[in-house]
C-alpha cells in the first residue's frame, strides 16, 4: 500500500485526536470522521491481505526471472523489501526483452504486471 499503513494510522490518530476538541465545526468533524472510517476500512483490507500479496507476487516474479527461492520470514517488512528487490530485476528482464525483440517474454512480464495489479485492487474499486 502507498502510503504505508503504519503513516495512515499515524494520520488517523492524528485526526481523532483533532476531532476530539470541543471547538470543531461540526461538518468538519462528520467529513474528518467520515474519511477516517473510509481509511480505516481499506487499511484493515489491505493489512489481511498483503502478506499473501507479496508471497505470490514474489513467486511469480521470481519463476519469471528463473531465480530459486522462497518467502520463509513473512513479516511485511521483510517480504516487501524482497518484492522491491524482484521488482527492480523485474525492470532490467523487461529492459534487456525489449533490446533482445523477446516479445513472448515482454509479455509474460506485463500479464504479470497485470495480474499483481489484480491482485493489490480494493473490494471498493469502482473498477
Amino acid at each position: 500500500m502507498t502510503p504505508q499503513v503504519p503513516s495512515v494510522l499515524m494520520e488517523l490518530a492524528g485526526l481523532l485526536v483533532r476531532n476530539a476538541q470541543p471547538d470543531v465545526a461540526p461538518a468538519e468533524r462528520t467529513n474528518d470522521l467520515g474519511l477516517a472510517a473510509m481509511l480505516l476500512l481499506v487499511a484493515g483490507e489491505i493489512w489481511d491481505r498483503q502478506a499473501h500479496v507479496l508471497v505470490d507476487e514474489n513467486r511469480a516474479i521470481r519463476a519469471l526471472l528463473d531465480e530459486a527461492g522462497e518467502d520463509k520470514d513473512l513479516r511485511l517488512s521483510v517480504l516487501q523489501v524482497e518484492n522491491n528487490r524482484l521488482r527492480a530485476g523485474l525492470i532490467h528482464a523487461q529492459a534487456a526483452a525489449e533490446t533482445a525483440g523477446d516479445v513472448p517474454r515482454q509479455a509474460a512480464i506485463w500479464a504479470e504486471l497485470v495480474a499483481s495489479t489484480e491482485r493489490r485492487r480494493l473490494s471498493t474499486a469502482p473498477v
